[in-house]
């Protein structure tokens, strides 16, 4: 049971004990006369229960999702689980749109999943919002490269290097080998080149494999590092302990890892490896009408050669129709237009000023306005406030 609140045992005390009327009691600890009326008559039908906080919870509730609804996400998340597919709330909600015929948001997927206990709390996880996110804007303009290490049947331990292309998300090359080195490295590379083109620039981690810039050496390259140059494209390299940069090869590999603890057969040698890591290369990175990964996987984007705002046909908002408009030459060479003066500064002052009247006649030398370090200008003439005998 819960414990009442203080307010509330104030005022059935002072109602009972005391004898105080209603309104004594509100005006006294400055509440509502008419909630001491209620819980006045709550008191005298229930006892003591009736000091207990109660919910203010609606008691029904028209655009709550139904029941069946909510155990579709519960079923869905399980299976998709089990698969060892990403399930998170843009892949159930895409299977609820194109399975099941039901628009259900993404925050109301969330809502639902944290209410059956199925996300695990992390609060010292730092938030997404944190992070900078960037993108390419045309395929083939950065491919991303990593490899990491999965355990086989066997007993022994297998590499699985995968490129991948930052603007579709797309796979472009996975493989498993027994260690990964600089040939085996530009040996992908060039079969990831053969098959999609040649990118304009590459994204890695530090390694050894891709780069020595950081080895402690007298300088110079690589195999990979002179492929790159041999083919003018630009390397670029994320700064050593941010392994944020290359976020879209690390969140491809926790897919397939996962996809690959879920098989019934595990691979047991390298060629097993390699195919089972292709099959789910091809199965996470397939993309639905919509552009969203059916198996959960990062969103994937349009594989036009252009990028959005250089498409043939495109036309920004922002544009007008019809031929364009010819540039506003400057005004270099033209006067300025006259304005005409103010009525106000046209008239004559009615105000005279007695203590000091106009002079007929040209203006006083001595009244003209001088630049403050200009030095005064000699007066010929004498001043008419001065006589004679003061006069130098």
């Amino acid at each position: 049971m819960t414990q009442p609140t203080p307010k509330a045992r104030l005022v059935i005390t002072a109602l009972f004990v005391d004898q105080q009327s209603p309104a004594e009691v509100a005006a006294r600890y400055g509440v509502h006369r008419a909630w001491v009326y209620k819980l006045k008559a709550r008191y005298e039908a229930e006892g003591d229960t009736a000091l207990a906080p109660r919910s203010r919870r609606p008691h029904t509730s028209p655009g709550a999702l139904p029941g069946e609804v909510v155990e579709h996400i519960v079923r869905l998340r399980k299976e998709l689980t089990g698969a060892g597919l990403d399930a998170g709330p843009d892949t159930i909600a895409w299977h609820l749109d194109h399975h099941h015929g039901l628009r259900v948001a993404r925050s109301t997927v969330s809502r639902h999943l944290a209410a059956a206990g199925l996300v695990a709390p992390e609060p010292r996880k730092r938030p997404r919002s944190s992070y900078l996110r960037f993108e390419a804007a045309m395929p083939n303009e950065t491919w991303q490269s990593d490899f990491t290490h999965y355990p086989l049947a066997d007993g022994t331990t297998a590499e699985v290097i995968s490129w991948l292309d930052d603007c579709t998300r797309y796979a472009l090359h996975v493989s498993a080998h027994p260690r990964i080195t600089t040939p085996i490295a530009v040996a992908t590379f060039r079969d990831a080149v053969a098959r999609h083109g040649i990118p304009a620039s590459t994204l890695t981690d530090n390694g050894m494999l891709y780069t020595v810039r950081l080895s402690g050496g007298r300088g110079g390259r690589n195999a990979f590092e002179d492929e790159l140059r041999r083919r003018h494209i630009v390397q670029k390299n994320s700064r050593p302990a941010h392994p944020t940069t290359c976020g879209k090869a690390e969140r491809f590999q926790q897919t397939l890892k996962k996809w690959l603890r879920a098989q019934p057969d595990q691979p047991a040698t390298i060629t097993s490896c390699t195919h089972c890591s292709t099959s789910s290369s091809t199965s996470t990175t397939t993309a639905d009408p919509t552009g969203h990964c059916p198996t959960g996987g990062p969103r994937r984007r349009s594989t036009t050669p252009y990028p959005k705002r250089c498409r043939p046909g495109h036309r920004p908002e922002h544009t007008r129709p019809g031929p364009p408009r010819p540039r506003r030459q400057g005004r270099v060479g033209h006067p300025a237009p006259q304005q005409p003066p103010a009525p106000h500064r046209c008239r004559p002052n009615p105000r005279r000023n007695l203590r000091h009247p106009a002079r007929p006649g040209p203006p006083d030398p001595r009244r003209e306005r001088r630049h403050r370090r200009a030095p005064a200008r000699p007066d010929p003439r004498p001043h008419p406030r001065l006589s004679a005998h003061r006069r130098p």
